[in-house]
């Protein structure tokens, strides 16, 4: 059996023509098997749905309980039989309930990354790299530019910030599912143990974090309705970067606009976006991970896809290794 034969790039998604079934498709189909919760990898409307049990959880508080016809849990490392093909849940280390797709048949394996990241992450299970013929790698940090700084370090300067300026609000722009869950961890782990406020539409996911045993401490609502505006001086303030330019964002003393996202190294992004104090915090591979990744996995053939394609595919020839980009469309950067 072709890699092609197998998987194969559709309008809807990639598409598994033996199994009848589709991976993160973009449009609703029949059969969907989904690599993680976010908007752009997850959506509502399809027949049924195979998924860990926290990307289900997230999908039903995202979407509604019935967002699916039906649904099945996908245990991570269980092998399940569809049609003939075997499918099997791999960790991705990406956000909560993330995994890696592999489907095999005839003695060949086609492992799909969905999003993913191998540095550790207190909020997720970490990345699982697996043996494969052919590896599919998002590549949303696919250029040598991309060299991501600890997350840690980050966090530190930060809270140098907070200390530096207690007159004014930290607001920190992260997205409502995965990133703000690890800011606001990777805050309590560097000893940061004040109230975190957080934006509204943060809210529901957070719970369900801590219901799955990640202890974010005490969070309050970012609402001057709970409070006076200077309440919030030297505060750490959450909220999805959507929020910023509206009113919401002025209801805090002096607030210096911060932001947390692998965009960051991008100087004219963090300008645009009016961010005073740009924290490289990404939920994604870097190009050391992206190629780090490749290299130990070995595979005959690398398929690249949403992401700067072109660099990577080079550096796998380059570097003796078969590769393709799929120019799929609909993945954007929702994750970052």
């Amino acid at each position: 059996m072709r890699p092609d034969e197998l998987l194969c790039p559709r309008p809807e998604g990639l598409y598994c023509p033996p199994g009848g079934f589709h991976i993160d498709p973009v449009r609703p189909v029949e059969r969907a098997l989904i690599t993680h919760g976010h908007a752009d990898h997850a959506r509502a409307g399809h027949g049924h749905v195979l998924a860990t049990a926290e990307t289900l959880d997230i999908m039903a508080i995202r979407y509604g309980e019935d967002h699916a016809g039906s649904t099945q849990v996908a245990a991570l490392g269980e092998t399940l039989i569809i049609d003939g093909v075997a499918v099997r849940f791999h960790p991705a280390g990406h956000v909560l309930g993330s995994a890696q797709i592999a489907v095999g048949r005839g003695g060949l394996r086609i492992v799909a990354s969905g999003d993913y990241k191998p540095r550790p992450d207190p909020t997720c299970a970490s990345f699982e790299p697996v043996d494969c013929d052919v590896f599919i790698t998002e590549a949303t940090f696919g250029l040598p530019v991309f060299r991501h700084p600890d997350a840690g370090d980050e966090i530190s300067r930060l809270l140098g910030s907070v200390g530096a300026n207690p007159d004014r609000a930290h607001l920190v722009g992260a997205y409502s599912l995965g990133k703000a869950q690890r800011v606001i961890r990777l805050l309590r782990d560097a000893g940061y143990d004040q109230p975190i406020y957080i934006h509204g539409a943060l809210k529901r996911l957070c719970d369900y974090y801590e219901s799955q045993g990640i202890a974010l401490g005490e969070l309050r609502p970012a609402t001057v309705e709970t409070g006076g505006k200077g309440d919030f001086a030297g505060a750490v303030v959450l909220g999805p970067p959507s929020a910023f330019g509206d009113k919401w964002a002025r209801r805090f003393p002096d607030p210096l606009i911060s932001f947390a996202s692998g965009w960051m190294m991008v100087r004219q992004r963090a300008r645009q976006r009016g961010v005073e104090l740009p924290l490289v915090i990404s939920d994604h591979a870097d190009w050391d991970e992206l190629t780090a990744t490749i290299t130990a996995i070995a595979p005959e053939e690398v398929w690249v896809t949403h992401g700067r394609e072109e660099a990577l595919v080079r550096w796998c020839e380059m570097n003796g290794t078969r590769a393709r980009p799929l120019h799929m469309v609909g993945y954007e950067d929702e994750a970052e």
